[in-house]
């Protein structure tokens, strides 16, 4: 076995490892790199928790100080953001647990990019949104939030 095949073909060392592993021939699997692909896969589920909760963030701080400019568009990617969001805690339960940092992290960089997009530079230092309501279906903030 070439433990350097990882580097120069991935697919082809990830199904060798798979064989390896279901055959059980323990001796020749190349445990380093199985044990960084899983963090790799790890952090990249965290990644799109983030992501998904920075565009619903972003739409949600829209819809509040753009009243005039909402539309059917910003409602529905919020509503499509919130059904990601739920079907991926679902998938990784131990989400949960981590949502309010999350939050606090995802809510610097989405007024940034809300800041980019919207022209405004008047967002509230910390999410003006709990998680219930951010994960609220038939939540929209007002203007008076």
């Amino acid at each position: 076995m070439n433990l350097n095949t990882h580097d120069y073909d991935f697919y082809a060392w990830t199904q060798e490892q798979v064989h390896l592993l279901r055959t059980g021939q323990v001796n020749q699997i190349d445990f380093d790199h199985i044990a960084d692909e899983i963090e790799d896969m790890g952090r990249s589920e965290k990644w799109e928790l983030e992501s998904r909760l920075e565009v619903l963030l972003i739409h949600l701080l829209k819809w509040q100080l753009q009243p005039n400019l909402r539309s059917r568009t910003w409602q529905l990617t919020i509503k499509e953001q919130r059904l990601r969001l739920e079907k991926l805690i679902a998938e990784n339960p131990s989400f949960k647990s981590c949502l309010t940092d999350f939050l606090a992290k995802t809510y610097q960089i989405a007024t940034i990019s809300a800041e980019r997009e919207t022209g405004l530079s008047s967002f509230p230092e910390t999410c003006p949104y709990s998680l219930t309501e951010i994960f609220a279906p038939d939540f929209l903030p007002s203007e008076d939030s």
